[in-house]
């Protein structure tokens, strides 16, 4: 399979349903489990975007991801996180989902357990992006700063194709890392120490 067909089957379609179809969030809720071969988002003015699911490499590149923020997850114990399935409904409407999220478990514990058994209506306080081969960069540096906006504390852009990491902090200008052997979790996440060497 060529690169560029690889590109095209990744690119994300997006569907116009407002003014038209107006979805509640049951409802979008019910037809993303409908649809759970899909990853699903929701802009903040009601367009769908539906990807494909990703190659088995940069799962394989995700799972590492996760598998060192769980395990630091799990021995600190602040909060929780979540894979690439979790959705979150943001403050400004939109409905979105990372490759990984971290929530302070204080502000996850004030949600009711119907609010967490859906898109719970929060934005994480830390999320990772994993750019593949055959993503867009752009798209995925509004998403970032969509989240930013939202309240997200801190965000990391993985960019795998040029090994560049895009930081974002809130208050503070997006800083990029050329190559960099890990990466700090900083105050927010004390003691997370990613290692980049099995995810490059």
């Amino acid at each position: 399979m060529t690169e560029t067909l690889l590109a095209t089957e990744l690119t994300p379609l997006v569907l116009q349903m407002s003014p038209a179809i107006e979805m509640t969030d049951e409802q979008f809720f019910a037809f993303c489990q409908q649809n759970r071969d899909y990853r699903i988002d929701r802009t903040a003015t009601g367009e769908i975007t539906i990807m494909s699911p990703t190659g088995s490499e940069t799962g394989n590149r995700n799972w590492k991801l996760i598998q060192q923020l769980a395990n630091w997850t799990d021995k600190d114990g602040t909060g929780i996180g979540f894979d690439s399935s979790a959705g979150f409904t943001l403050p400004n409407g939109a409905i979105k989902s990372s490759d990984a999220a971290w929530v302070k478990l204080d502000k996850w514990n004030r949600l009711t357990p119907e609010q967490q058994q859906k898109f719970a209506p929060i934005c994480p306080d830390f999320v990772v992006e994993l750019r593949s081969p055959s993503d867009k960069l752009q798209p995925l540096k509004d998403k970032l700063q969509e989240y930013l906006d939202n309240g997200v504390s801190l965000g990391w852009l993985i960019d795998r194709k040029t090994r560049q990491v895009y930081i974002y902090r809130a208050n503070t200008a997006v800083e990029c890392l050329d190559n960099p052997p890990t990466l700090s979790g900083e105050s927010l996440l004390p003691g997370l120490v990613l290692d980049l060497s099995s995810i490059w």
